[in-house]
């Protein structure tokens, strides 16, 4: 009977100790992916619409960028930066960074202008090096009822000289915050919200630091619709273009 009783004792205590392995090993494998591969953040604001709605859920992939900060997990505590970029942010990309007016808030934006491009934003088109940056009538995003938005389809060129396109929105055409002409500071960016007339951004707070750059969306991993509530199964898995 003694010998039963220890050895319950004995299972118990070894289930415990399992338990604590399988918690710590699982605290390091997600705190290693959180640092240096992926991050997951949701969109609060419609700031980004139409490309992402309020309660869409995404992925960041920090490794692109290759900039990490080290700390303990789940708090606010940084230990160690590290800055070393596999490659740099290019035209278009949509990035997550630290807000230059409080560091402690993250905001989601798209990149328009690189270090040493000259920018300028009149009555909503954006010029990039003197250049106008094409814009095509694609449809109207009518999630505003009466005040329906009017969606276009506008382009870039990125580094290496190719096009690239995404789709912006204006609730009212020609009645945007205008900026510039300037040029980028070296190691900043200018970044914009793709909801132009509902965004503040960089013409109205100034540049990203490089170093305040978390990371590039790449993917909606979940969506909810908190207003009906009801689930976006649509959005789930799609690419963040």
């Amino acid at each position: 009977m003694e010998e039963k009783e220890e050895n319950r004792g004995e299972k118990k205590k070894k289930g415990i100790k399992n338990l604590i392995e399988t918690v710590i090993f699982i605290v390091v494998v997600v705190s290693i992916i959180r640092v240096f591969f992926v991050q997951a953040f949701n969109i609060p604001s419609g700031s980004m619409k139409p490309t992402l709605l309020i309660g869409d859920f995404i992925l960041v992939n920090k490794l692109v960028y290759g900039s990490w900060d080290i700390g303990i997990p789940f708090t606010n505590i940084i230990f160690y930066h590290y800055n070393n970029r596999l490659t740099n942010p290019d035209r278009g990309d949509i990035i997550v960074f630290k807000y230059p007016e409080n560091p402690k808030i993250d905001f989601i934006k798209r990149i328009v202008a690189l270090p040493g491009d000259k920018v300028e934003v009149k009555d909503d088109l954006v010029f990039v090096n003197d250049k106008l940056l094409k814009r095509e009538y694609i449809g109207d995003f009518k999630e505003y009822g009466t005040n329906i938005a009017k969606m276009y389809r506008e382009t870039t060129i990125r580094k290496n000289g190719k096009p690239y396109s995404y789709t912006i929105m204006e609730i009212d055409d020609g009645l945007g915050k205008d900026f510039g002409p300037i040029v980028v500071p070296e190691g900043h960016y200018f970044v914009m919200g793709d909801n132009r007339d509902n965004s503040k951004d960089s013409r109205f707070w100034g540049f990203v630091p490089e170093d305040y750059i978390i990371g590039q969306a790449f993917v909606i991993y979940f969506s909810i619709d908190f207003k009906k509530p009801a689930i976006r199964f649509s959005r789930i898995g799609k690419i963040i273009q």
